[in-house]
């Protein structure tokens, strides 16, 4: 009779088992190696996160600028964010540097985060990790001042400079310092627009050279604030200035009747604002009684015009700057007689001051116009004595 066989030790060795332990084995090896996975991830998060920082300050090529990148464009106007507003002017296709913060001061405010919300709706994943968002930095009060003098050059200048990416300017002119200093240093830092470190805030307001009361106002606020004068030639700068009243009030008297009290004995008026603003050395002792010489910027006006780089370069040194804005940002408008700013590369549109820039000036009799040239003409040697620059108004 055959006998049934013996239990045995071994059973595990049977295919079943084996492949239930292989089974085993494998969920163990699986589960270790999710493990190391997740480990790895939460390692490479830092490393992402720095990688995407570093992305955002690349300039874009035109492969960035989809649909939501352009409404970003138009509805934010920029990113308030040092090296990439450089960057973003140079990429091809791209913004102007003057047109990005022209459109970034008429947003501010208006969004809270480019890339996150654009135009009302969501923006694409892209954008959000390359776009800073709008109100970074601090409202601080300016470090320097354009403050003189009308219809020298002013409005020129503050458009050159804020081509700069360094350099965050108010638009329009506060008169904080001559009109409004009543309402104290908080609401006129409230004007100022945001700035990250380094950067510096400007305005202009061109009426402080000649307003007695300002410079121990601005000392009081700063005694390190560094003052911008763009200068002209007094006679040329009376009759631009005349001109410019005569466009709003056809009605005004001549401009030889306002100039002299007596023609007769050719007796001129200084009582009257336009002849007053150009006697420029009385109003500089004024300055020098709060500031040192060192302290004050005199721009020519006249250089503004015909070499608007050169005069840019000494204002960019002047307030401790890189000279970034050069000759390659400029053209010469043959119709308006005045330097504009070209757009960045790929835009055919250049940025010309606005149409009341340029008026063509009323003919003056060429004695008046002698007769303004002798009563200046002392006034101006004292002033080229007291700044150490000869501005070649009386040659």
């Amino acid at each position: 009779m055959a006998l049934a066989p013996a239990a045995t030790t071994q059973g595990w060795r049977t295919p079943v088992n084996r492949t239930r332990q292989s089974r085993r084995v494998a969920l163990m090896l699986g589960s270790l190696l999710t493990s190391l996975l997740l480990m790895l991830h939460c390692l490479a998060a830092p490393l992402r996160a720095t990688s995407r920082r570093a992305a955002a300050e690349e300039p874009q090529p035109d492969s960035w600028r989809t649909a939501e990148w352009k409404g970003a464009e138009e509805a934010a106007g920029y990113v308030n964010s040092r090296g990439f507003l450089r960057g973003l002017a140079d990429a091809r296709g791209g913004l102007s540097v003057l047109d990005a913060s022209e459109k970034m001061e008429e947003a501010a405010g208006i969004l809270p985060a480019v890339g996150q919300v654009v135009a009302g709706r969501r923006a694409s994943p892209r954008l959000a990790g390359r776009l800073s968002p709008l109100g970074e930095g601090d409202k601080k009060l300016p470090q320097a001042l354009i403050v003189g003098v009308k219809k020298g050059g002013t409005r020129a200048l503050l458009e050159f400079l804020r081509v700069h990416p360094d350099i965050r300017a108010v638009g329009a002119e506060p008169h904080f310092f001559d009109r409004n200093y009543d309402n104290g240093l908080e609401w006129y830092r409230d004007l100022m627009p945001k700035t990250l470190e380094g950067q510096i805030t400007m305005e202009k307001t061109p009426s402080y050279f000649v307003t007695k009361e300002v410079p121990a106002r601005i000392s009081a606020m700063s005694r390190d604030t560094k003052l911008i004068v763009v200068v002209r030639d007094p006679v040329t700068r009376a009759i631009s200035d005349y001109t410019q009243t005569l466009s709003k009030k056809p009605d005004i008297p001549s401009f030889e009747s306002l100039t002299f009290k007596n023609r007769t004995t050719g007796l001129i008026d200084t009582s009257w604002s336009a002849i007053q603003i150009g006697i420029y050395a009385k109003h500089l002792d004024n300055w020098l009684q709060y500031f040192p010489m060192e302290q004050i910027l005199f721009v020519s006006g006249e250089r503004l015009i015909s070499d608007p780089a050169g005069e840019l370069g000494r204002v960019q040194d002047f307030l401790g700057l890189k000279r970034i804005i050069t000759d390659k940002h400029f053209y010469f408008n043959q119709t308006k007689g005045f330097p504009c700013l070209k757009k960045a590369e790929g835009s055919s549109k250049p940025h010309c001051l606005g149409k009341t820039k340029g008026r063509t000036h009323p003919d003056i009799r060429p004695e008046v116009v002698r007769r303004l040239r002798d009563f200046y003409r002392p006034f101006n040697m004292k002033f080229y004595q007291m700044t150490a620059h000869n501005f070649g108004w009386d040659d």
